[in-house]
């Protein structure tokens, strides 16, 4: 349909930056300085300023960043890591790829975060705490600290760049905090990349050497690590749209806020909220449908809207994750908003005329389920 609307505009985003983009990718080329160097140094520099923290390091995902956080820890192998059902599988996969072992527990009802207590109730007995920043805002971290009880915390932060608790930014709170610049995030690269922040700079160094095969120095391998570096093409892109990442957004909250306006009134639907105390940046829109959500989808697409659902199939559902041991109505609120929630359009260019689009197709199809 050619007068769609996506879920994520990702061309738009790029007109904005598009000669400052083909300046920088220039300069590289010039250089030849296509992996790390100064373009990714310097990015490295911002974001960790951005984020309130010490020390940024670049990596090749966000996945490749939060399973070297994990290791940088030197945790206990097979130590159990407490985190949200209510994830994308990278935070389960990392955990497993850095040696250790998920410890589920379900999400609060009202914002879909990690449930706090049954955080704490699961934290004896393992070794860290990794709470998922969802959607755009950040988890309840002064409750998870008190609850992690001295246990590392490990924060999430791929959907939450620019977004602060209290006035304290994402990527702030725990020991050491991994992110993903995947194209559709806030923050999103052309290209997979990531980064690993931390206020500890020697947990910054043990990141950086395990993703450079363990090397400090050409040739001397002082542990066993792999390939996870940043690429200076991706550091181009990635710094240009940090100048621009507050202004998107605000472009993002003001999108948020005319969706509250504009579903407020609609029947069979639960608007998402945000916990008090937080800055959402609203990396994703999600409403929750009461009931045909499948069908309520398909009817949006059919009328040109790009809307999605995110994790229809929990991480302890998943065939990957059967060892487990958890099989359905093991995390009864994760589950539910499995099989309810639905992401709209939003992205920082989505226009006034496309919201109301959007809010007028969606009331059509809540009539016809």
């Amino acid at each position: 349909m050619t007068n769609s609307i996506p879920l994520v505009d990702l061309h738009a985003a790029h007109a904005e930056i598009a000669e400052e983009v083909r300046a920088g990718f220039d300069a590289v080329l010039a250089s030849g300085a296509y992996v790390k160097g100064p373009e990714v140094a310097a990015f490295e520099r911002e974001y960790a300023a951005f984020s309130g923290a010490g020390h940024a390091v670049g990596t090749a995902n966000g996945t490749d960043a939060l399973e070297m956080a994990l290791r940088a820890l030197e945790l206990a192998p097979g130590g159990g890591v407490v985190l949200p059902a209510n994830t994308f599988v990278a935070t389960a996969e990392a955990v497993v790829r850095a040696g250790l072992r998920p410890v589920l527990v379900d999400v609060d009802e009202e914002h879909l975060l990690i449930d706090v207590a049954q955080a704490a109730d699961r934290v004896p007995g393992s070794v860290a705490l990794l709470p998922v920043h969802l959607n755009g805002q950040l988890a309840p971290m002064e409750n998870l600290l008190e609850a992690a009880d001295g246990l590392p915390v490990v924060e999430d932060g791929a959907q939450s760049q620019g977004a602060t608790r209290h006035g304290r930014p994402s990527g702030s709170w725990g020991r050491i905090s991994a992110t993903s610049f995947y194209p559709g995030k806030n923050l999103g690269a052309y290209g997979d990349a990531g980064a690993v922040v931390t206020d500890d700079a020697a947990l910054a160094e043990a990141v950086r050497l395990l993703g450079d095969h363990g090397s400090a120095r050409k040739y001397v391998h002082e542990r066993f690590g792999f390939n996870s570096r940043m690429d200076a093409l991706q550091a181009v892109v990635l710094r240009a749209k940090l100048r621009r990442l507050p202004v998107w957004n605000e472009a993002r909250r003001a999108a948020a806020a005319r969706y509250d306006k504009l579903l407020g009134g609609l029947d069979g639907i639960t608007l998402p909220r945000t916990l008090p105390g937080n800055a959402h940046v609203w990396h994703l829109y999600a409403v929750r449908v009461d009931r045909g959500r499948d069908g309520v989808l398909a009817a949006l697409q059919q009328a040109g809207i790009g809307a999605g659902v995110h994790y229809p199939v929990p991480v302890h559902l998943q065939p990957a994750f059967r060892h487990l041991g958890h099989g359905a109505g093991a995390f009864p609120v994760t589950e539910r908003a499995a099989g309810q929630l639905l992401t709209l359009p939003l992205f920082p260019q989505l226009t006034e005329a496309q919201q109301h689009r959007v809010a007028e197709a969606l009331a059509a199809a809540l009539r016809r389920r």
